[in-house]
């Protein structure tokens, strides 16, 4: 019997997971996250528009249900899930996230603030007269090829016939694998006025292109403020364009003026709204902008209205000045113009981008009218055969009342055939033999109606020849000369920008760089606190002054520091966290604090604060470190001098972390108590100064599973009891010995 020989067949596991991830990143870039450069939609935009189009949700149709065109379109033609496509659905129908919406939603559809649209069983949607006219009017004129979907069962556009650059007018955002693609949205009539350069000058560069599209149009307005860059940035392909929200200053009674935004950077639509509030009032909070007194979002469906109220007196100016600065009031928007051409992903320039639609458009208009010609070739020759049939109509008539059936007159008419037909005369066979129609003059010719014969229809008739003629002269004049195709497009490019131009929205303008003086802050005393809770907050010198008892009761750490001053929190992890006092809100007493969480790198639930101390207090002091094994050192104060917000206050062994943080230059004596029940009172003399990044010296001798539980420092000038073991325990009292012996074991 013949064996079964197994192969094996061996290859580099590298080779395997290389040749999948290419695979896998390009179906992710052509089929998903990048727009073809043709029609500018990303496939699952592509295939709600041709879904809506099959279910007729033509513009002068009745609104249909979301849900509906959702599930006929995962279920046609995008199997990934009804979130992605009802979210490309949305996107479409927000006029302030694209230049040109391509649906018309009812219903709740979201909001330039940032919520979300209604669950797509409530919202409706049609198709607008834009989409049909731009995208979709001639995709039954067998312009374009249709590709099997994914299970074969139906066919779908591989792109839709877009007659103007949609990757320019509405832009576009994706990311794919190691790539992703941001375009953003241009005038419409700008657009198709370059288009219309480039097809009368297909010699046109970048620079003449810009003569027309003066730059991005964003449909929430604002400013960009870098007009020179711009065309080095649509030479390349990509850069970061500035923007700005469009600010006015109004005057108030009193002396009291707003800061008015009605316009806003794309990049804030949505949570960056809500992010900007919270960042002005964060200014305020920390006396950076001290005279804002109130920010208010007065936006409605007739557009964005920020106001920011100031106090008296307020330079509006210079606030507003500090807005672009430190807010997304000034925002940049990087530009990439990634596009999949001929099926793969690149990186165009506008003239690249300008020019593919252009070739796109004449692409289309051949097969479009060559289809059309056909057409009318085809009526041509059944006009003919029907006025021939006309001279001849009684002969006709004869052919028809001698034959026996269909067969036999049509090829009496095609071929001469009279075999079998019955004549009344010998004159009239012969007539019959000398017939040449063509089988679809023949065809037409038996399927006329008698009416055809009255004379008015026959002039009828002559008169649809005539416009045959003409149109078959037309279409041939615009197949065989470029000139004439491009003055066809040209007046149809010229019809749409009289149908949908609109004014142009954002302004481009040269605007130098914002460079802020700071205000000089005075310098004051005021007072930090941190509750037992973690909120820290600063009193103002006075409030504490007058409420000493009552915030040293209620607070764990008082400090009074100045306004310009950083408090430093040392933890158990070895690290240090620095706050600005700046940065930490003044409240009034009974007010509550913010979290000290919020306001630096300290992380409550991973590590502990050990020790709370003014910056220019600990850089002129000196600090002592005890770790749970028993490791000891000094370290002046200076070395935690830096403009980091986290450091490391010193190195910890491994499984080590610190016990004890204190001022070892006002204190003598350092006590460590082990778990064993050992006690070592040591003079601070004997332990070295160190750097931070020192583990230190021993500080006790430890047994192999004793460890340190507490540590403490001492003054020779004050005595220190503890409660240990149920009494009383005196550390001053304690035999004084060497740093790094075992210590006295408590009799307790």
């Amino acid at each position: 019997m013949p064996t079964t020989v197994d192969r094996i067949i061996r290859t580099d596991y590298s080779e395997i997971m290389q040749k999948n991830y290419i695979d896998y990143a390009m179906s992710v870039i052509v089929s998903r996250a990048l727009p073809d450069v043709r029609d500018g939609l990303k496939p699952v935009q592509r295939r709600v528009l041709y879904d809506m189009w099959e279910l007729g949700t033509k513009s002068d149709r009745p609104y249909r249900k979301c849900a509906r065109i959702v599930g006929d379109t995962m279920g046609k033609y995008h199997p990934h899930g009804d979130s992605s496509i009802y979210d490309a659905l949305v996107v479409m129908s927000q006029d302030f996230k694209k230049g040109r919406v391509l649906v018309d939603g009812h219903g709740n559809f979201g909001s330039i603030e940032g919520d979300g649209a209604a669950a797509m069983r409530y919202t409706e949607a049609r198709l607008e007269k834009f989409t049909e006219d731009v995208f979709l009017s001639d995709l039954d004129q067998n312009i374009i090829d249709f590709l099997p979907n994914f299970d074969e069962t139906e066919k779908e556009p591989s792109v839709l016939p877009a007659r103007l650059p949609n990757i320019l007018i509405n832009g576009s955002e994706g990311i794919a694998v190691g790539m992703a693609t941001s375009i953003p949205p241009h005038n419409i009539g700008e657009v198709i006025d370059a288009v219309i350069a480039m097809i009368q000058d297909s010699e046109i560069d970048d620079d003449g292109l810009l003569q027309y599209i003066k730059g991005p149009d964003f449909p929430v307005g604002g400013i960009v403020v870098n007009k020179d860059d711009i065309p080095a940035i649509y030479k390349k392909g990509s850069g970061k364009l500035r923007i700005r929200g469009k600010a006015e200053i109004e005057k108030g009674k009193g002396g009291r003026s707003s800061i008015v935004i009605t316009e806003i950077p794309y990049t804030m639509i949505g949570a960056g709204i809500g992010k900007f509030m919270s960042d002005v009032a964060a200014l305020a909070e920390s006396r950076q902008a001290p005279e804002i007194s109130d920010i208010s979002n007065q936006s409605s469906k007739e557009g964005v209205r920020i106001v920011i109220d100031l106090k008296k007196g307020a330079d509006a100016e210079q606030i507003l000045q500090l807005l672009y600065k430190k807010t997304r009031l000034e925002d940049t928007f990087g530009v990439n113009m990634l596009v999949v051409s001929n099926g793969r992903p690149e990186t165009m320039s506008l003239r690249q981008i300008v020019e593919a639609g252009v070739d796109f458009q004449f692409e289309i208009a051949d097969r479009k009218y060559e289809n059309l010609l056909a057409s009318e070739m085809e009526r041509k020759e059944v006009q003919e055969g029907l006025i021939k049939a006309t001279d001849v109509i009684d002969l006709i008539i004869e052919i028809l009342r001698g034959s026996k059936n269909r067969k036999m007159a049509t090829e009496c008419l095609v071929y001469g055939k009279t075999e079998g037909i019955n004549f009344k005369t010998a004159k009239s066979r012969k007539q019959a033999s000398a017939l040449m129609f063509t089988e679809r003059q023949a065809n037409a010719i038996l399927d006329m109606r008698l009416v055809k014969l009255i004379g008015l229809e026959i002039e009828a008739l002559m008169k649809d020849h005539d416009e045959t003629l003409k149109k078959i002269a037309f279409y041939q004049d615009l197949l065989e000369n470029h000139d004439s195709m491009a003055k066809q497009l040209i007046k149809e490019l010229r019809k749409m920008k009289t149908d949908y131009a609109v004014p142009r929205r954002t302004s481009i303008e040269n605007a130098e760089e914002i460079v802020l003086e700071e205000k000089k802050i005075e310098e004051e005393e005021v007072v930090f606190c941190l509750d037992r809770f973690g909120y820290a907050k600063v009193l103002d010198l006075s409030v504490y002054e007058k409420n000493k008892e009552t915030v040293e009761t209620e607070n764990r750490t008082v400090i009074r520091i100045m306004n310009t001053d950083k408090i430093c929190l040392f933890t158990n992890k070895g690290k240090m966290h620095a706050v600005k006092v700046l940065d930490i809100p003044q409240k009034r007493l009974r007010d509550k604090g913010v979290p000290i969480d919020n306001l630096s790198n300290y992380s409550s639930g991973e590590e502990d604060i050990l020790y709370i101390g003014a910056l220019a207090e600990i850089s002129a002091a000196e600090l002592l470190f005890v770790t749970k094994k028993g490791m000891v050192k000094r370290t002046p104060g200076s070395e935690f001098v830096s403009s980091v917000r986290t450091i490391q206050s010193t190195k910890l062994q491994e499984d080590d972390e610190l016990l004890l943080i204190g001022r070892s230059d006002v204190n003598e004596f350092a006590v460590l108590n082990s778990t064993d029940g050992y006690f070592l009172r040591f003079a601070l003399t004997e332990v070295p100064e160190l750097k931070k990044t020192a583990v230190g010296v021993r500080g006790m001798l430890l047994g192999e599973e004793d460890s340190i539980q507490a540590a403490y420092l001492l003054e020779s000038s004050r005595e220190l009891t503890i409660d240990y073991r149920g009494g009383k325990l005196s550390l001053n009292r304690l035999k004084l010995a060497k740093r790094g012996t075992k210590g006295t074991k408590s009799r307790r």
